[in-house]
């Protein structure tokens, strides 16, 4: 394998969770021990006014929450970790359906006081699909929380799948003392608010000595003895390949905030997370340690810097080495493209780069050449599988406020979509634009995105559609006919694909009984 080595010191992997589980703040945690920040930025504080450093758009630093997804590199250990940031709101999903088509590994983040939590299920049904290995950090120790046995058999039994802990808490809340390690046989001490040092850790090859009872009280020792034989014996040692295979979990606890329990985590990551591995393709498996080049699109943002109207296309590199300056294939225009600036990010700031190999993310320039998924190789004719579009839930039509500014809205709605996080279709045969989301803050950042971005202004008026479905058929004489019949609920997407909007489950069983010609589509991976 010509690139093995750059291969193997790669890691890509996405942090997930339910809004408010301390997802963004554990990102800062693994860039400060990366070096790649230097103070870590407070979220949700009005007194401070640095913000978290992987949330980059205005509406994200008012409102305190990610809503795109952030992708940074840092190296750590000599290990160079590609780390995705994702949405956790529900409205944003989509987007971060996607992201994980892009990454070799997760880290799910666990609130211990809410535990499982809807967004949460939802996320690890999409890893398990994929059998993506997961790393499950429990947050928020240093707060009353559940107790944690239950909180592993709720993980386990919600979730569906096997958990291993790595680390176990002393208590929680006021009373959190810190962690032992499970595997290394240490103990970490707790100090709230102070950066834990190797000062903290003490090493405890048995955990009969008298220097736990010392360091944590003769009760507390009891406990953490018993705890420790129950979970040798349920447990015992972890085999890396069930965590590889998606099988196993293995849990840490700690408190982001505090910076306690995290390094941890990463120590174990670098150890045992995968590297970039085979993928799926159209036409064949794609090895990872091919010599040629390939990546696809799984993200697009427009206007990363507001003030040079840049639009940033993110590949996620599969096979082989990208160079800057050097033609490749645009698979689904079938021209030859290339790069004069490729980017490798840190949030807002971004570095030209020459090369990058498989596992790396990079950002490209883009004039408008990409949408998600498409595929860039030297030559050969094939996408990347299993990068869907999913069927929208809420539809709006899009009303100009300012006539004025037509221009402005025709090119911001058709750039903001082109990201990925909402859907556009034109009524068939007139002009009505419909924009189809996941949930209803999409549109709120839709709004707020076109005026301060492209200076139009517009509302939004609900339809009564329920699901969007694409159209197929062999016979284009019915599907048009349909069209034409059904005008009122037939639309186009941005690639002139057919769609039925349908009002209600009812309608849209009705429809489907009644044109056997026609196949319904949920997902529109058919327009690849």
């Amino acid at each position: 394998m010509k690139y093995e080595k750059e291969i193997n010191r790669r890691k890509t992997f996405a942090i997930i969770s339910h809004p408010d589980a301390g997802k963004t703040t554990l990102t800062e945690k693994l860039l400060l021990f990366g070096g790649a920040i230097q103070t870590a930025g407070a979220v949700k504080s009005n007194k401070i006014k640095k913000h978290a450093t992987s949330d980059f758009m205005e509406i994200e630093r008012q409102r305190g929450i990610s809503v795109a997804t952030s992708v940074m590199s840092f190296e750590y250990n000599n290990i160079l970790i590609n780390l995705l940031d994702t949405p956790g709101h529900k409205d944003f999903a989509e987007d971060t359906y996607r992201t994980l088509t892009a990454v070799d590994s997760v880290i799910l983040v666990i609130d211990s006081v809410n535990g499982v939590e809807a967004q949460t299920r939802r996320l690890m049904e999409v890893c398990s699909m994929r059998d993506t290995p997961v790393i499950v950090f429990i947050n928020k120790m240093d707060r009353d929380g559940k107790n944690r046995f239950d909180l592993l058999e709720e993980l386990e039994n919600e979730l569906k799948i096997s958990l291993h802990p790595m680390t176990w808490p002393i208590n929680s809340g006021k009373e959190f003392k810190g962690v032992y390690n499970l595997h290394n046989k240490n103990l970490r001490l707790f100090a709230a608010s102070t950066k834990a040092t190797e000062e903290d850790t003490v090493a405890i090859e048995d955990l009969a000595s008298s220097v736990l009872e010392e360091k944590i009280g003769e009760k507390d020792a009891a406990v953490l003895r018993e705890d420790v034989e129950l979970i040798d014996g349920v447990y015992g040692a972890l085999n890396p390949a069930d965590y590889l295979s998606g099988k196993i979990a293995p849990v840490f606890f700690g408190s982001a905030v505090n910076n306690f329990g995290v390094k941890e985590m990463l120590d174990t990551f670098i150890q045992i997370a995968p590297v970039p591995r085979d993928r799926e393709t159209s036409v064949r498996t794609l090895a990872v340690g091919e010599d040629k080049f390939s990546g696809f699109i799984f993200k697009i943002h427009a206007n990363l810097d507001p003030k040079h109207r840049d639009r940033i296309a993110f590949m996620r590199v599969c096979s082989g080495k990208f160079e800057r300056n050097t033609y490749y294939k645009h698979v689904r225009l079938d021209k030859e493209v290339r790069f004069s600036n490729p980017y490798s990010f840190l949030a807002r700031s971004k570095d030209v780069i020459e090369d990058a190999y498989a596992g790396d993310v990079v950002g490209l320039f883009d004039t408008g050449n990409f949408k998600i998924g498409d595929t860039l190789t030297e030559g050969e004719k094939f996408y990347f599988t299993g990068i869907p579009t999913f069927s929208p839930e809420i539809f709006k039509e899009l009303v100009n406020k300012d006539p004025l500014k037509t221009k402005q809205l025709e090119k911001g709605i058709t750039q903001l979509t082109d990201e990925g996080v909402a859907q556009l279709f034109t009524q068939f045969g007139g002009n009505k634009k419909i924009i189809g989301c996941v949930g209803d803050l999409q549109f709120e950042v839709i709004q707020y995105r076109l005026l301060q971005e492209y200076g139009a202004a517009c509302e939004f008026r609900t339809l009564p559609f329920y699901k969007a479905c694409w159209l197929t058929s062999k016979d284009q004489n019915k599907l048009h006919d349909f069209l034409r019949f059904k005008q009122q609920n037939a639309a186009m997407d941005k690639d002139e694909a057919p769609v039925y909007l349908a009002q209600s489950e009812w309608f849209l069983n009705t429809e489907i009984t009644n044109n056997p010609d026609i196949t319904f589509h949920f997902t529109n991976e058919i327009n690849k």
